[in-house]
């Protein structure tokens, strides 16, 4: 993995907003939501159907320890990529992604000014077009020098040329030598 791909798991595992279900009433109803049936997560339980409705109705306050074992690794496995999506809906629609990272930043200007990379800290935020744009890029298979290149992208529109009110004849912006890159959303 790169290191633009790192950052979005970093990110991603940073992100755990919101704790998954603890009691085994609440835990049996997000699988049966998940799964869609009381016999479908007794299947993947190994238990029948009348236990897991029993569990749901709060008959049974307790599993047995290897069921409640597989009750926690399912619940685990199904909660957090539900939190990362939301994350992700949320970034893409209205918040935005924050960038902090050390790299040589190189570009091309006018005629006159100088062109030569150099090293920077920057901590940017970037619009929800950026989020989305980095997001399918990700989920599409795009390289990390692609996502280097949206990341680029958006520190040319909000931080080199602030919007449009300065820095008008940059033309391309490049991320280069990164020493670290984290990404915040």
């Amino acid at each position: 993995m790169g290191e633009i791909e790192d950052a979005i798991e970093r990110a991603d595992r940073e992100a755990f907003t919101k704790e998954p279900p603890k009691t085994l009433k609440s835990r049996i109803g997000f699988l049966i939501k998940q799964f869609g049936s009381a016999k479908a997560v007794a299947a993947e339980l190994g238990v029948t159907a009348d236990s897991v409705n029993r569990y749901r109705r709060g008959a049974r306050k307790h599993a047995r320890p290897d069921v409640a074992a597989r009750i926690d690794e399912l619940v685990k496995q199904r909660w957090q990529p539900l939190v990362r999506k939301r994350r992700h809906r949320q970034a893409a629609a209205t918040g935005g992604i924050t960038v902090e990272t050390r790299a040589r930043f190189g570009y091309t200007a006018a005629v006159g000014s100088t062109d030569d990379g150099r090293f920077r800290r920057l901590t940017v935020h970037l619009p929800p077009a950026y989020a989305q744009r980095l997001f399918d890029a990700r989920n599409g298979g795009a390289s990390d020098q692609e996502m280097r290149g949206i990341i680029a992208e958006g520190f040319k529109e909000v931080y080199f040329q602030d919007g449009g009110s300065r820095a008008m004849g940059l033309s391309g912006v490049e991320i280069n030598d990164i020493d670290y890159l984290d990404l915040d959303y």
